[in-house]
């Protein structure tokens, strides 16, 4: 392979970024997924999120194919997890390969770890753990100190050259049993990136798309409330002369109530403080039908993931001064009591 001096990590973020973007533009050229042609699904990675999402894996189908595809399974709830992810997985799975064959080149066939090769090449380091059959990275920090896939110094590229040396038997290396045991480690990946990521990415794209401005939850100090001062996930267009908020959720039937619970009591507190503030909430996942209620009575929007492109609009029109957007004001104050015997004494 040519030498791609990047992480797994770095790959799969960004792949799941370029998914993100893709699932946004057929959001928008399908009304939200409810106008499918044939001719949209002659996009790749378009065509692999629509059927990663019905629940369509590993098949290779045509345009027309997974237009009829969609035609057959239209009553079946669209799982964005899983139509962004599957992408992904199935890149760092690829690059996961690549890296093994390289390790396998360089090392001729197994037999030399040189300490120079390791150092000058950390984003090997999953490949090379997994090869020494330590499962764990702090089982193999343990044993050679702290490293990590964008740094290894010397010393700890000596250390794990000596440990793969006396570990490594080159005729035993199975392949295949090592793609299985990194699969964990991609696993781990995705994971992080979907916490991390996914559905406020989708956000961050949606608003940068029609050119508004804004702030995510680590670009300010906080936003001032009645109760107390505290960060959204986005506020717009800043935090110091602020218009709309945005709070992203997924959520589980199980814990609906309790979200909606702090998610309504933050919008409370902001919007009590700002008269017209517009308090966005979008969710994913498996809210109650109740509880998604209840939050449009605080909430001025609440709207699904998939609706984001249609919410970004509606928030440029607010903050070009359409004030008919902004359902409700909340007047909320908090004042101390002042007792009878200090109002006489007052008097007198």
């Amino acid at each position: 392979m040519s030498k791609v001096p990047v992480t797994l990590y770095q790959i799969a973020d960004a792949e799941i970024r370029r998914c993100i973007e893709d699932y946004l533009d057929l959001t928008k050229l399908t009304i939200n997924l409810a106008d499918i042609n044939s001719e949209i699904l002659e996009d790749e990675r378009k065509r692999t999120i629509l059927l990663a999402g019905l629940g369509v894996y590993g098949k290779t189908l045509s345009a027309n194919e997974a237009y009829e595809e969609w035609k057959r399974r239209q009553a079946i709830p669209f799982d964005l997890e899983a139509a962004i992810t599957f992408g992904v997985y199935r890149n760092i799975r690829q690059s996961g390969i690549d890296f093994l064959d390289y390790v396998d080149q360089q090392t001729k066939g197994f037999t030399d770890f040189n300490p120079e090769f390791i150092q000058k090449n950390p984003y090997l380091l999953p490949i090379l753990q997994h090869i020494s059959g330590i499962f764990s990275k702090s089982s193999l920090k343990k044993q050679i100190g702290s490293v990590s896939d964008t740094l290894i110094s010397k010393p700890a590229a000596q250390r794990l050259s000596k440990l793969l040396q006396e570990r490594v038997i080159p005729d035993s290396v199975n392949k295949g049993e090592i793609l299985k045991r990194l699969e964990s480690t991609l696993e781990g990946i995705v994971r992080d990136l979907v916490g991390r990521v996914l559905l406020e990415s989708i956000v961050d794209s949606a608003l940068r798309n029609l050119g508004l401005s804004f702030q995510r939850e680590g670009e300010y100090t906080s936003l001032a409330g009645v109760i107390y001062d505290f960060r959204a996930d986005f506020v717009l267009p800043n935090s110091k002369e602020p218009l709309a908020f945005i709070e992203v959720r997924k959520s589980s039937s199980r814990h609906a109530s309790l979200y909606a619970k702090d998610k309504m009591f933050s919008a409370i507190n902001w919007k009590g403080k700002n008269a017209k503030l517009l308090a966005v909430l979008v969710v994913d996942g498996e809210w109650t039908k109740e509880t998604l209620r209840v939050m449009a009575n605080v909430f001025d929007y609440v709207v699904p993931i998939g609706r984001v492109p249609y919410l970004a609009e509606t928030l440029k029109a607010y903050l070009e001064g359409d004030d008919s957007k902004l359902k409700w004001l909340i007047e909320f104050r908090i004042t101390p009591v002042i007792s009878s015997s200090t109002e006489n004494k007052e008097e007198k």
